[in-house]
């Protein structure tokens, strides 16, 4: 099997979760096996290397598993984008709408600095919903957002439209959200 086929194979769809109507791509096969893991941390560590980024910002909490390794391994600061309420700090915080509700996301405002260029990461991306809020955040801090980074993509709910003019990059595209 190629990369594409393994990573396919370790994500498992999970119908009417959490509402009725929604397929749920569960990121967490991936997990259970080394090998997809291994393969989206060696693809994002290459895309990234030379990249010019300042930090990586996982969104919670599945953005944060593969977030954290490429920060470390590129020798650069992670920054946590958490759900309202889970950072004890002075937070910078953007409400925004999901697919199936609304949120609110916050991050710590000594984690951003003036001129940063950060990656933002996350497992899925759907709408954009989260991923634009996440750049409100950060630019509340004077960074900008360099590039967004999903493992798993669903173009058809346009995010790119969403989330432009900045480039959004994913390992696995599916159809049929």
């Amino acid at each position: 099997m190629n990369d594409t086929e393994i990573l396919d194979a370790a994500i498992r769809r999970i119908p009417d979760f959490p509402t009725p109507g929604i397929l749920f791509y569960d990121i967490t096969g991936v997990l259970t096996k080394p090998e997809a893991f291994k393969i989206c941390l060696n693809q994002m560590y290459e895309r990234y290397k030379d990249a010019k980024i300042d930090a990586v910002a996982g969104v919670e909490s599945r953005g944060f598993v593969f977030a954290a390794p490429l920060a470390e391994k590129l020798g650069i600061p992670l920054i946590l984008i958490r759900k309202k309420g889970k950072l004890p700090g002075d937070t910078y915080g953007c409400k925004y709408a999901l697919e199936y509700g609304t949120a609110e996301i916050e991050v710590h405002k000594a984690d951003i600095k003036k001129g940063q260029r950060i990656l933002v990461v996350d497992d899925l991306i759907a709408t954009g919903g989260t991923l634009k809020a996440a750049k409100n955040v950060i630019e509340q801090g004077g960074a900008s957002v360099a590039e967004f980074f999903g493992i798993i993509g669903l173009p058809e709910l346009n995010y790119t439209k969403v989330l432009d003019p900045v480039p959004v990059t994913t390992l696995i595209n599916f159809q049929g959200a």
